[in-house]
This record gives C-alpha cells, structure tokens and sequence, in this order.
C-alpha cells in the first residue's frame, strides 16, 4: 500500500489517533476514582450480579444468518427509534463487526432500517452506496479495499456486510439500503465531494464558477495529513476560510429545497467541515480537544441531515467513545456523537455499547503508521467493570441499561477501569467509565478474537 493511499484513505481517523496519543495517557490518569474499588465486597457484587441476571437476554451468536429470535428483546429495548447507535470497545474485533453486521439484517427486516452509517469519510460512503446501488463494478472485497484501506474497517466482516447489503438491494428495489460515511474527509483532487459542488454550481449559478474554483485550488489534493498539520496554524485556518466562504458561496447561489442544491450544499459543508477540523495544534491540547468536539458534532449533523433526507431510520456505526453519552476521556471527547444525536432525537435515538471480558483485537500505533498488530488481554480484574460483567450466567448477552433494578443502576453508574482501545490502546493505566451514563443498552460478550484481514 502507497503512503498516499494509506493517509488518504483513513481521512480523521488518522488525526483523530494523534490526538489521542498526545492526550490519552494524561487524560486516563486523571480519572475519578471508584468509590466501591478493588475492595468491593462479595456480598455486594453477588447482589449486582443477580440484580444483572434478571434482567440480562442471552445472545445466541454475533455471526449473521440463521435465527434472529435471540434479538427480540433487543428489538423491544431499541423501540421505535429513529437513530441506534452501535458501538465497539476495541476497532479491531471480529465480534463486535459481525454483530453490528447481524444486527443491521434484523433491523432492516424487522422494523424498517435503511441505512447503515460508519465513522468514515464522507465521501467513502459515497463511493461504497454508489456500489450498493448498483453503479460500481467489482466485488465487495475490492470496494472495501478502495474506500476503506488503510482503516479499521478494511476487514472481511465488513466486505460481509456489503456484499450482503448489495445482495439485498436487488432482491429489493424498491426500497434499497444505503450506506452512510458520517465522519470528516480528506478531500483529494478527484474527489467526488469537489466535483458535484462544482457541477452544482455549473449548472445552477455559472457566473459564480469562477470564484468557487478559486477558493478550492488552493484546497485540493489533501492528500499527506503530516504534511498539511506540519504547515504553519495560520495558514491552516487561512484554509479553513476557503472552504467556509465556498460553503456560503454555494449556500447563496441556489434554491433551498431543491434536491441538487442540498446535496451540493452538504458536500461543501463536509469540505468545510474537514478543513476546520485540520486546524488543531498539536502543541495545545484545548485546540485538539476543540478539534475533537467539532468532528463529534459534525458525525452527529452528518448522520441527522442523512436521515431527515431520507426519512429513513439508521444504524449509526462507531467506537464506543462515539456511539455513546459519555467517553473514557472526557477531555479530549466532552460530548460523544451520541450526546448531539439525543439533543437532536431524544428518545428516539438509542445508544448500545459493548465490553468484553477477555480476548484479541488489533490496534496500531500513535500514529497509525505501523500497520495493523494483534493485542491480547487477560480476563478483567476485580477492580474493573467488565470482571462483574461477566459473573452473569449468559457467556453473551445484552440489557436495558435504563430498566436494570436499582442495586445494578447504582453500581453501573460508578466509573471503573475498562477495556477500551480505539486505532490506539493505552492499557497504563486502563481508561475508566460509568457504564450506566454512557449507553441506554449494554451487549456483554465474553471473548473476542480479531477481526479478520484480507
């Protein structure tokens, strides 16, 4: 793989992981401490662990296919939500990326989703729907390598998915699936998301041509991340500029409600987007952590104008830290995706996180440089959160965090040490989290192995 496929192609993964390893370890640190401890009598985990148990649904498999009655009861905690929002504890796990898969199947057959929505590149998503509708060549496989290479999700369990979702779409016409980038890009010259801008503007305000080429030529291609934070902050933000007046310069010269002129004013907003997000300092961790705060929040708008477009119902994709209300760094993540789409959906949006107990995953370094590696880790310790966890009967299983029995609730609710390993994980010390404030529904697994390359 090239350098430049391989900065490219993971667009505000890539930046998201130095920001992480500049503050990560710090940030772990300075957690609040357990109240209950490593001390916590056996008296009082074996009350939270049956208050867990009458409550907990086991779950048969996290692997697609065959029965789905095991996910009823999940169906009935999801309700009629317009928004779920799946996580994962760890980006390289085969589990976690086979459930997401299984559970999109049942909610696309059983309650109506249409749908799926990954922490990705705006225009990633673009490329891979246009496949799901049946205008790109090729297989699964290779669509994942060309729009996700480099990434977490460069994965067999995702070429599943895809392969899946197109097959579905042609026994389905009439009513196809959809596949969603919600994150920030890294526009490259070619990009899909410049050119429709342009041809929008092409078409509907020609005069105004001119001026939109000059603002974006400076912008195009952005195609080497260290190269572009290397460059001087101000010139960054002189940048971030362009691209904002390239969005009002689209905004002002089109037809509200018109379907071209909201597709066009989306791509520029994601341009806009990306470009203000690549102004951070790395010297100044209130400038990552801002930078940070405006990705959350542009997942979360992304996702929204996705679904309001559509009037579709989706299930939005993500690391725990996204998916969720609450981040193991509170820092660097004060408000998770998942905390803008409930200010927006309220109870319609459900957030689902998952632990696991033990296993492997693969992670890779500060930078994202040094490929892929596999990471095990022992069963969980009696101080965190998933030792108690897992004392529940079921191996796997999942509960209405909302609904648990008041012992539960008030031991969810204190933060603990917690396996949790994004594109990097930090295990000294271990992040720590409040299950209970972080997600409406908890999947428990026992094991993870990783995810599967090609």
């Amino acid at each position: 793989m090239t350098a430049d496929k391989r900065i490219g192609r993971r667009g505000l993964l890539l930046a998201a992981a130095i920001a992480a390893a500049v503050l990560a370890p710090t940030a772990a640190s300075a957690a609040p401490a357990d109240p209950a401890g490593v001390h916590t009598a056996d008296s009082r985990q074996a009350a939270v662990v049956r208050a867990l148990e009458s409550v907990a649904q086991p779950l048969r498999t996290t692997e697609p296919g065959g029965r789905s009655a095991d996910l009823r009861a999940l169906g009935a905690m999801i309700g009629d939500a317009t928004v779920v929002g799946l996580g994962e504890a760890t980006h390289g796990s085969h589990e976690f990326f086979a459930m997401k898969h299984r559970l999109f199947r049942y909610l696309v057959e059983e309650k109506g989703f249409t749908t799926f929505a990954l922490e990705t590149s705006w225009t990633s998503g673009l490329q891979i729907d246009e496949y799901l509708q049946g205008g790109g060549p090729g297989d699964a496989r290779q669509v994942v390598k060309d729009a996700l290479g480099g990434s977490p999700w460069e994965r067999e369990e995702f070429a599943d998915l895809i392969a899946w979702m197109r097959s579905y779409n042609r026994s389905h016409p009439r009513n196809p699936v959809h596949f969603l980038g919600d994150d920030l890009g890294l526009p490259k010259l070619g990009d899909p998301a410049f050119d429709r801008v342009a041809s929008y503007l092409r078409q509907a305000r020609p005069a105004a041509l001119p001026q939109l080429e000059g603002l974006y030529a400076g912008l195009r291609p952005l195609d080497d991340l260290f190269g572009y934070i290397g460059k001087p902050v101000a010139e960054r933000r002189e940048n971030a500029v362009k691209a904002q007046q390239a969005l009002d310069l689209v905004t002002v010269n089109g037809t509200p409600g018109d379907d071209a002129y909201e597709w066009a004013v989306q791509h520029a907003r994601n341009i806009a987007q990306t470009f203000a997000f690549a102004t951070f300092d790395l010297a100044d961790p209130a400038s990552v952590s801002a930078a940070e705060q405006l990705r959350d929040r542009a997942m979360a708008e992304n996702t929204a104008w996705w679904q309001r477009r559509t009037s579709g119902k989706v299930l939005m994709s993500a690391h725990n830290g996204h998916a969720g209300y609450l981040s193991t760094d509170t820092f660097l993540y004060p408000k998770p995706q998942g905390s803008y789409l409930r200010d927006a959906y309220g109870r319609d949006y459900v957030a689902i996180g998952f632990t696991f107990d033990s296993g492997s995953f693969l992670t890779t370094d500060a930078v994202l440089t040094g490929g892929w590696k596999s990471v095990t880790v022992p069963a969980a310790t009696p101080d965190m959160n998933e030792h108690t966890l897992d004392r529940v009967r079921h191996r796997d299983y999942y509960v209405d965090l909302r609904t648990a029995p008041r012992a539960a609730r008030d031991w969810l609710d204190v933060s603990r040490p917690t396996y949790d390993a994004g594109s990097i994980f930090v295990n000294d010390p271990l992040p720590r989290l409040a299950i209970g404030r972080a997600y409406d529904v908890l999947i428990h697994l026992n094991q993870v192995t990783e995810a599967r390359t090609f």
